[in-house]
């Protein structure tokens, strides 16, 4: 299984660098002509932009889990679905998508409950949405909430603390755009190119390009499994949290 996969990651190193010699098969050295730095084909590729684009994968339209299910036996996602929106039910699991993907843009919306005041820290809003089913960005609701830096809204969890808290009152929407770069490894198991993330927190950068070190454990150091592509999954941390207008490009 593992030879399959590192085969089919040095295909798409293969084909990312036939790519890239096309685009740049017109550079001369020492060009004398506007022409020579030049090059119109292959034609960059149209996408109409708009809440949803052209080209984006619908994981989550408001109306049912057809896309998602259970991580507990791989059945039908039991989470609730209401007015748009899905939300974690306490005892029903993680879910994942069913589809699974390698590099891509993200956008994903989350809502933190009505909970009460006593609640702190992790026990308030605790949510993930982890990519490839192992790297997770943290959902909470850390609106006057303090927890520990890597452990908040938007961190790496227990890896790399948000750059600042843009994290939206208690009831109210958050937004996630996630630029995702997988990891690739070598023939030998080890990292030849480790995973990146960049995200936007309501319009907010808190990840810039951050290096992913590994899996994203709650005790221990991070692991570095060789994998393929994997699913999109968000996580049953017992507290009622929301997710709607799920979509993503892959890259």
């Amino acid at each position: 299984m593992k030879i399959k996969i590192i085969l089919a990651t040095l295909a798409g190193i293969a084909i990312s660098s036939t790519s890239f010699a096309q685009d740049h098969r017109h550079v001369i050295t020492n060009p004398t002509k506007p022409g020579n730095t030049e090059y119109w084909d292959p034609e960059v590729r149209v996408v109409t932009p708009g809440k949803i684009p052209s080209d984006a994968i619908v994981l989550f339209d408001g109306k049912n889990l057809d896309n998602w299910e259970s991580i507990k036996d791989g059945g039908p996602a039991a989470w609730k679905v209401e007015d748009g929106k899905m939300t974690v039910v306490k005892g029903a699991g993680h879910i994942s998508t069913k589809q699974k993907f390698t590099n891509y843009q993200l956008h994903i919306e989350w809502q933190s409950p009505i909970e009460p005041e006593t609640l702190k820290s992790q026990g308030k809003g605790n949510s993930g949405i982890f990519m490839q089913g192992m790297y997770e960005v943290q959902v909470l609701n850390s609106y006057n909430n303090r927890s520990y830096r890597n452990g908040q809204a938007g961190s790496i969890y227990k890896q790399s603390a948000p750059l600042v808290n843009a994290t939206s009152p208690m009831g109210e929407w958050n937004v996630y755009d996630i630029i995702y770069t997988a990891p690739v490894f070598t023939v030998n198991g080890g990292i030849e190119t480790p995973a990146y993330v960049t995200v936007i927190h309501n319009g907010v950068v808190v990840q810039n390009h951050t290096k992913i070190q590994g899996t994203t454990e709650y005790i221990g150091q991070p692991k570095n499994p060789v994998h393929g592509a994997g699913p999109i999954s968000l996580q049953d941390h017992g507290n009622p949290v929301s997710f709607r207008n799920i979509w993503l490009r892959e890259m």
